[in-house]
């Protein structure tokens, strides 16, 4: 139940973090960077604004020179991979590391892939609107 939560909470500021690509090409990505949520933020040059400081999960909301975003720790691989699943529903961009996973828009987290590695990953963007009522007038 806590991972739904955290999923939810995630989703909601990644709507509010999302954006568009600026089609640049990028740089050589360096090896994935590990570690903890501070020593991550460090890399990432942001002092984090822990949000969650959970056994299972730490989160924060960092801000850089590329901009805001959210990053979080997981103890165990699975537990990242459900929450990340959960939050990719609502859609939006995450860079995911070794039992951690960065959530912005696609300028930041592109930004944040140059300092840390990891995988980029799109969330579904359809999936997370099926539940909202269309914009269309059919009358």
């Amino acid at each position: 139940m806590r991972l739904t939560r955290f999923a939810l909470a995630v989703a909601v500021a990644v709507l509010a973090l999302a954006g568009c690509s600026s089609g640049k090409k990028q740089a050589a990505v360096p090896e994935t960077a590990t570690g903890s949520l501070e020593s991550l933020a460090a890399q990432a040059k942001c002092k984090p604004a822990i949000q969650t400081d959970a056994d299972e999960i730490r989160q924060a909301i960092c801000k850089n020179a590329a901009g805001r975003f959210i990053l979080a720790t997981f103890t165990t691989d699975r537990g990242q991979r459900e929450w990340t699943n959960g939050a990719e529903d609502y859609g939006g961009y995450f860079l995911v590391g070794r039992k951690w996973t960065a959530v912005g828009d696609m300028k930041v987290v592109a930004a944040l892939r140059q300092r840390l590695g990891g995988t980029l990953e799109e969330g579904d963007t359809m999936k997370g609107m099926s539940g909202m009522p269309s914009a269309q007038h059919n009358g």
